[in-house]
């Protein structure tokens, strides 16, 4: 646990850090796609998830024209339905919706609530603007403000999409704390002159020992606990 002081305005990304957005995903394939095991819905899963990352990594390169999540989604729930032989196309369209339906992880509802008797709370996604409100409703997430990364027509870890929440926030950046379970966007983050959290999930993407973040915590209510006592 570490102190963080300083602090007038709490940005938390979603997707990893407060839902189970594989396990989420997951559920999904597994309602979708006929498969006789758990190893047969994982490979759907990866097949599912490299095609959102190569898709956001053509975008960040400038090999491909910005679209959002809601059209991303919808092309990998059509590449899943291809591999599997999916022919329903109610099937396919509510398997390219499974992203507004994730589940939350157990401390991200408490710590929100707790988090915002104290600062303003922001949640900062690269879900769209249509899939944003849409997730929060099902995970039951409270915000004071959401920013979808599509205002910016880009994804993390651009530092485009990190000024977003800096200019909503509406302070200097080094007093605006980005909280998220990958160190990937944080270091995006920590480049715009955010400080940093790392709250630990069971996915996501650890810090490596070079990383310099103000703050590594073992899960959501013990960062609050650093943030509001003392």
């Amino acid at each position: 646990m570490a102190e963080i002081r300083d602090i007038e305005v709490v940005v938390l990304d979603v997707l990893g850090t407060l839902v189970d957005e594989p396990g989420g995903l997951r559920a999904a394939l597994r309602e979708a796609v006929p498969a006789p095991d758990t190893a047969s819905v994982d490979a759907v899963l990866t097949l599912w998830q490299q095609y959102v990352e190569r898709e956001q990594r053509r975008i960040a390169q400038g090999r491909r024209a910005y679209v959002n999540t809601d059209t991303i989604d919808t092309e990998a729930a059509q590449t899943v339905a291809d591999h599997a032989g999916l022919t329903d196309p109610a099937v396919i369209a509510r398997l390219a919706t499974a992203g507004r339906r994730l589940p939350p992880w157990g401390d991200s509802v408490s710590g929100l609530e707790r988090l915002a008797r104290h600062f303003p709370v922001l949640g900062l996604s690269n879900a769209s603007r249509t899939a944003l409100p849409r997730l929060n409703a099902y995970a039951g997430l409270r915000w004071h403000q959401a920013l979808s990364a599509e205002a910016a027509s880009a994804y993390k870890p651009a530092p485009e999409v990190y000024r977003l929440a800096i200019d909503t926030a509406g302070c200097a950046p080094e007093r605006v704390l980005m909280v998220a379970a990958h160190a990937w966007d944080l270091r995006g983050a920590r480049a715009t002159g955010m400080r940093t959290a790392y709250v630990r999930r069971p996915v996501g993407d650890p810090p490596t020992g070079s990383d310099l973040f103000d703050g590594r915590f073992g899960g959501l209510d013990e960062l609050v606990t650093a943030l509001t006592t003392g």
